[in-house]
């Protein structure tokens, strides 16, 4: 298995001390001020497990990320559904014919550190990520993506989408594409030297690149956004 790391270290016992003097409103920023009702109460914030994130699956509707031992629901609406869904069929399709690795969706659930659970809209994984090509029996899978991608949704803000590239260049992942809809835009963040990710925008006429995660793949963005008409 893949050796995963994050950024912020867990306290004792495994949880990520929230300072004593944090209002409901720090907790907000430090989680890149996303609203509050994206945060879960329960576990208690700040002593949240990886197998916490996958029993909100479990036990009721909506996807939870871990961050730092706190429980945050994703937002992902139909369009952001359908854009997701037209990455993953091209990465699906291209694969067919090189089988480099999987493909999972957004309730494919990875764990970057020990308080950290990320569920990438799509990410890719190549084979040398599993020993043997064996897959991970647990439902949480402690690996990083080769690529990740996000597609924006009205509720996410720029600086958890900026703690969301941290997270995966961080934990190993060597590329991540952050998809817009209303633009119909994307950004590609490369790996490079640490804390200095490359990121190139790609406008509407532009396209996607596998790099060297996924040699020779590229989808036209205008592919992707297919499905909203004009």
């Amino acid at each position: 298995m893949a050796t995963i790391s994050s950024g912020i270290a867990a306290g004792a016992g495994g949880s990520f001390p929230l300072p004593h003097s944090w209002t409901l409103g720090d907790l907000q920023r430090h989680l890149g001020g996303i609203p509050a009702d994206r945060v879960r109460l329960y576990p208690l914030p700040g002593t949240g497990l990886p197998d916490d994130a996958d029993q909100t699956q479990a036990s009721g509707p909506g996807l939870c990320e871990l961050v730092d031992g706190v429980l945050v629901e994703k937002v992902m609406g139909t369009l952001e559904s359908l854009v997701a869904m037209e990455v993953a069929f091209a990465l699906r399709t291209w694969l067919d014919l090189h089988p480099l690795g999987v493909v999972l969706g957004a309730d494919g659930l990875l764990q970057l550190g020990p308080q950290l659970v990320r569920g990438p809209d799509v990410s890719f994984l190549r084979w040398e990520r599993f020993p043997g090509r064996r897959l991970p029996v647990e439902r949480v899978w402690a690996v990083a993506p080769d690529l990740a991608v996000e597609v924006l949704s009205p509720g996410n803000t720029p600086a958890e989408m900026e703690r969301k590239v941290a997270d995966y260049l961080g934990a190993g992942a060597r590329l991540v594409w952050i998809i817009d809809p209303p633009t119909r835009t994307a950004v590609a963040h490369t790996a490079g030297a640490p804390g200095n990710p490359s990121p190139t925008v790609i406008d509407a006429t532009g396209e996607l690149h596998g790099g060297d995660v996924l040699p020779g793949f590229t989808l036209k963005l205008a592919t992707i956004f297919r499905g909203q008409g004009r």
